[in-house]
């Protein structure tokens, strides 16, 4: 527990909550102490009716006094209460935007081991606990802390042997209040880890939809959430039975407390030790301080929660990217420098070998050395899993090479500022990703600040206009989540026109055309024949056909380069590719 509430310490440090909100904190504050002062003054107002006697002339003041004094508790509350929810808001907000930012830092390895839905699950879920205990908890225990002093100290000041005898006794209370509160954060955490395996996998399945009613295997994927709801609740239940028996207990010991001391009091009363007034604030006292202590408890609860997901929380704002010095554009480690395009080689790999860290037995890359000059169309062929792709992953930084090195336009890639290397490198994926928007936002996601005539223009050169004036609200049609109301050859010519906006020196193509029919791969074709001359590609193909006019075709088996050339050249040879192309032509 000190360990997890030391990091949330230091991140409030670092991250300067206290300051940057000094003066919400300080009405908070302010508003706090005045609240508190207006309860504790209540007792003092009865000890003031009871002895002035309810027969008195001067009753009807001390009932104004008294009215005026909830009136004053009331306003002090509701302004502490609005300041504390405000602050809890305000610095939730801030979590949830400073997790969002180091994970779009995190590079592709990351989340080979972490889920998306995790992440969400710690967005939501973990945020609204910690907004709970800023917002709300830690304004009750405050308040209750305050509360809890306050009374004790006008406890010794009405009856001093009663309150020493009170105060004995309730520190005998924290005891096993401690022991069971250090079961609950132990639960807490099992808790949230559940909450947020089952928001992982509801991400996983809701993503992929149509393969799930494809296969008719909603059945299935139902008898796995509730699996792991029940598993959720099982857990959620053990923790509020003990947080339950942890509330009982706190309760029930001290107001054992208190009935005991108020009984000692009643026979000094009889005896004429005390007034009946001061027996009455002493009472009143003792009642504030049982609340105070139950909501002590209560938020102690709340704590102990709020702190295995602060864990999480700041896990995922300390993680570190794998390019921790150069995941940013502006870091002073890297110097800008204006790429050299009249560089002979665009693209150079020298002897790179490279591993997955979550396969660190396979070799996705064997030593791999090739070269791609200025200018050429170039294509990568090979069987599924022989590297292409990892290949992209390389020259686009997602994964550091285990050994060798890699040049763009002659200067290493490692020298490179990750958001300028990635900036001059265009990518169409053999999987089109599609955002929630319109098709001319998704478009203009190649280059934020083009004009609605550099969009359209794009998308006449990929041959995308047709079908999105064609849509009803033409450019501006929302495109459904994923693309869902478009089909997979539309999906692919809206991000080719995406990297054409871009017009990046250097560009990739990972089966551009793999999901278009024959006509709109030839018009893609055509396009991409337009825009490719002077410019340096690298095209992944399958399908043969995509690549004769390729200057040069390299062939990759098991992370090598086993054949190099153009086509007829490597028919002639008889190799791998000769195979493949046969397999295909024939």
């Amino acid at each position: 527990m000190a360990t997890k509430l030391s990091s949330l310490t230091q991140w409030l440090r670092e991250y300067r909550v206290l300051s940057r909100y000094k003066t919400q904190w300080c009405l908070a504050a302010l508003f706090l102490l005045l609240a508190a002062a207006a309860t504790l003054a209540v007792p003092l107002a009865f000890r003031d009716l009871v002895d002035t006697g309810l027969t008195s002339d001067a009753i009807d003041l001390k009932f104004i006094n008294l009215l005026l004094l909830a009136i004053a508790l009331a306003l002090m509350t509701a302004s502490r209460f609005y300041v504390m929810s405000w602050l809890g808001e305000r610095v939730v907000a801030d979590i949830r935007q400073r997790v969002f930012e180091n994970v779009l830092r995190q590079s592709p390895a990351y989340f080979e081991t972490l889920q998306t839905g995790e992440v969400l699950s710690r967005m939501t879920s973990d945020t609204t606990l910690v907004q709970t205990l800023v917002g709300s908890s830690i304004s009750i225990a405050l308040r209750s802390l305050v509360m809890l002093l306050g009374g004790m100290t006008m406890m010794l000041v009405t009856s001093a042997w009663l309150a020493g005898v009170m105060i004995v006794l309730l520190l005998l209370v924290v005891l096993p209040l401690w022991a069971l509160g250090r079961r609950v954060r132990k639960m807490s955490r099992a808790s949230q880890d559940k909450v947020a395996d089952t928001s992982a996998m509801a991400g996983e399945v809701l993503n992929a939809m149509t393969t799930v009613q494809a296969f008719v295997r909603e059945p299935h994927e139902q008898k796995r959430f509730n699996s792991a709801v029940e598993m959720a609740f099982f857990e959620a239940k053990k923790r509020i039975t003990m947080r339950s028996l942890l509330t009982a207990t706190a309760i029930m010991m001290a107001f054992g407390v208190i009935v005991f001391v108020l009984w000692i009091g009643a026979r000094q009363v009889t005896a004429g030790t005390i007034s009946l007034g001061e027996l009455t604030q002493f009472v009143l006292y003792a009642v504030l301080i049982a609340g105070s202590i139950g909501a002590l408890s209560e938020t102690w609860g709340d704590l102990q929660r709020a702190a295995g997901a602060t864990e999480r929380l700041v896990e995922l704002m300390q993680a570190e990217p794998a390019l921790a010095s150069s995941a940013r554009g502006n870091d002073r480690t890297e110097t800008s420098t204006t790429a050299n395009l009249s560089a002979p080689e665009a693209v150079v790999f020298n002897d790179v070998t490279f591993a997955y860290p979550s396969r660190p037995d396979f070799l996705a890359m064997n030593h791999l050395t090739l070269s791609v000059p200025r200018g050429a169309r170039v294509a990568l062929v090979g069987p599924s899993g022989a590297g292409k792709s990892t290949l992209f992953a390389m020259l686009l930084r997602f994964y550091q090479p285990t050994a060798g090195q890699i040049e763009i336009f002659g200067r290493d890639i490692t020298q490179w500022p990750v958001s300028e290397l990635r900036g001059m490198v265009g990518i169409v994926p053999q999987e089109p990703v599609i955002f929630a928007s319109s098709a001319m936002e998704n478009i203009r996601y190649g280059r934020l600040d083009a004009t609605d005539a550099e969009v359209i223009a794009a998308a006449k050169t990929a041959h995308a206009h047709g079908f999105i004036s064609a849509l009803p609200q033409g450019y501006d049609s929302f495109l459904g989540e994923r693309g869902v109301r478009l089909s997979g050859g539309q999906k692919q010519r809206i991000s080719i026109a995406r990297a054409i906006l871009k017009n990046p020196p250097l560009l990739l193509l990972d089966e551009a055309t793999s999901a278009l029919d024959a006509e709109s791969e030839r018009e893609v074709q055509l396009a991409l024949d337009s825009v490719l001359p002077g410019r340096t590609s690298l095209t992944i193909a399958h399908r043969l056909a995509t690549v004769l006019r390729a200057d040069r075709i390299i062939v990759i088996e098991d992370g090598i380069v086993v054949e190099q050339g153009k086509h007829e050249a490597l028919i002639t040879q008889g190799g791998l590719y000769a195979r493949l192309a046969k397999l295909q032509f024939a």
